[in-house]
């Protein structure tokens, strides 16, 4: 590679690195500003946003019922994904591609068009809106996420492992529980955090189905009708945090458990 080429890559990196974060900088330090008007100068700076943010129990409630239904459609996500993957990898049946097509279709469809959909089919079938409708939602369109994580980790697994379980008399199930499944689990973990990211910060299937309780990102977006301020970045700026830091973690853990593995 020639230097100008190497000079090339190199802007075209930090020109990415900048388009991604300065936005994130400046959000981060318009909650600090001591005005209720988001722009510069920046005069004087202060904490009292962050603690009204605290103080706020509409926004605590709405941070809650935001990680319960991240937490719900998550565990229903994992165990139906981690199911449909194992079905497929490794079997040759009729209608396997159907099913896999399928399966990765909900990841695929545009946010708005899912959103619509689910709404419609919600009515049909008398699911009123409210926090069951959106973890359904949210399970729905992270299924295909896990699929796709846990199929490329079981492509991997050692075909001789199953064979001698099963050879010293172990069941399907026994050898699934024995062999396959810890080999899963740091597929499973990172597919986990990932849905949790997905489902915490998804806004258009929780506002469609979404009842009188609101989602963190529908509290934000109902706070941005009445204008622009720096709580709502102090309350983007906590949540952003919290994101990074269990992201971080997820990362790190998961480059252990696939050490260990």
């Amino acid at each position: 590679m020639t230097r100008h080429n190497r000079i090339l890559l190199s802007c075209i990196y930090w020109g990415f690195v900048a388009y991604v974060f300065v936005p994130l900088i400046l959000m981060v330090t318009m909650g600090f500003k001591d005005s209720k008007f988001i722009g510069f100068p920046i005069k004087s700076w202060t904490l009292d946003w962050y603690a009204s943010v605290f103080a706020d129990a509409e926004t605590i409630s709405a941070f809650g019922y935001s990680v319960a239904i991240a937490v719900l459609s998550t565990l229903i996500s994992v165990v139906v994904g981690t199911w449909i993957a194992v079905l497929l990898e490794g079997r040759k049946f009729w209608g396997r591609a159907a099913v896999f097509g399928m399966t990765v279709l909900p990841a695929l469809i545009p946010g708005i068009i899912s959103a619509i959909a689910f709404r419609i089919y919600a009515r049909y079938l008398g699911i009123e809106p409210g926090m069951g409708a959106i973890v359904w939602s949210h399970a729905v369109h992270n299924v295909p996420f896990v699929v796709l994580v846990v199929m490329a980790r079981l492509s991997t697994l050692p075909k001789s492992q199953i064979e001698a379980a099963r050879d010293l008399g172990a069941d399907p199930l026994i050898a699934f529980l024995r062999i396959t499944f810890p080999y899963l689990v740091p597929a499973i973990m990172g597919a986990s955090i990932f849905c949790l990211l997905l489902s915490f910060d998804d806004f258009v299937r929780s506002f469609f189905l979404g009842g009188y309780e609101p989602t963190l990102p529908v509290l934000i977006f109902a706070k941005l009708k009445s204008g622009m301020s720096p709580e709502i970045n102090a309350i983007a700026t906590v949540a952003l945090i919290l994101t990074a830091v269990i992201g971080v973690w997820a990362e790190r853990f998961t480059r252990r458990m696939n050490k260990d593995s």
